[in-house]
């Protein structure tokens, strides 16, 4: 397998908390805050949203503080950085998880809202779910890695926020470790993909979607994943997270795992 290179030195700001709940009030605070400072922009916000252990307590979080600041929410747009392939009411959906804890109680309304819909067939979901992405998106022109067969430089939709999670094997989105170069290459904003851990039909944003964010926070939190943290923040790193961290300029990691040898 090749080793990707970042044509940029990138750089991570990690911010350490005690316990998951710090981190996720945490996460939500500042969040909210940055939205605040945008507010009169006037422009609208495009977030992709996360899956996973950490994202609920991120929801609730979030939902607690906004309950009285909904207008800050007037401009967000939400997507989601990646989905099972299961009906929006199966208890494994992304799109589900947040609805309950975010969405139906902020009352997003329903034309901000773009969820993957991933009761259809995948490669039909991952194209409708990036043409709806285009139609609200900047672009912004990402040159693909060595070895690539497309075009010299391949447009990719600008999200304003993408939050990650991580997984126990560095894997982020539903991006795990073992695919060829060529796929994780790729230059689709939204593919298929066969996950290591169930459900194994999914969708997830590529590397260069997330490389062309504007802003990518990384909500790091659990027991065993402390070796794959460690090892995603060295040079050398192997992981889809070690990737993803040097195909950006900055990432804003909030942890509560340990990461130290």
């Amino acid at each position: 397998m090749k080793t990707f290179t970042s044509p940029f030195k990138s750089t991570r700001e990690i911010i350490k908390f005690p316990d998951p709940p710090q981190l996720a009030r945490d996460a939500a605070a500042n969040w909210l805050m940055q939205l605040e400072s945008e507010r009169d922009s006037g422009k609208i916000y495009l977030v992709a949203l996360s899956g996973g252990r950490i994202a609920r307590l991120f929801f609730s979080a979030v939902t607690e503080r906004a309950r009285q600041q909904r207008k800050l929410l007037d401009r967000v747009h939400f997507f989601w950085g990646d989905e099972r392939c299961v009906p929006p009411d199966d208890p494994e959906s992304n799109f589900g998880m947040a609805l309950e804890l975010l969405l139906k109680p902020l009352g997003i309304p329903q034309d901000c809202i773009h969820r993957i819909k991933g009761e259809e067939e995948p490669r039909k979901a991952a194209v409708a779910a990036e043409a709806e992405l285009r139609q609200l998106a900047p672009t912004h022109h990402v040159a693909p890695s060595p070895g690539l067969k497309s075009p010299p430089e391949a447009p990719q939709p600008v999200f304003d926020m993408i939050f990650l999670g991580m997984g126990e094997e560095g894997h982020v989105a539903s991006l795990f470790p073992g695919e060829s170069e060529e796929t994780m290459s790729h230059p689709a904003v939204y593919r298929p993909v066969v996950a290591s851990k169930p459900p194994p039909q999914r969708i997830t944003l590529g590397y260069a979607a997330i490389a062309a964010a504007t802003q990518v926070w990384l909500l790091a939190s659990g027991e065993g994943k402390e070796k794959a943290l460690r090892e995603s923040l060295t040079p050398e790193g192997r992981s889809p997270l070690a990737r993803v961290l040097r195909s950006r300029e900055q990432t804003r990691i909030f942890s509560d795992i340990s990461t130290d040898a």
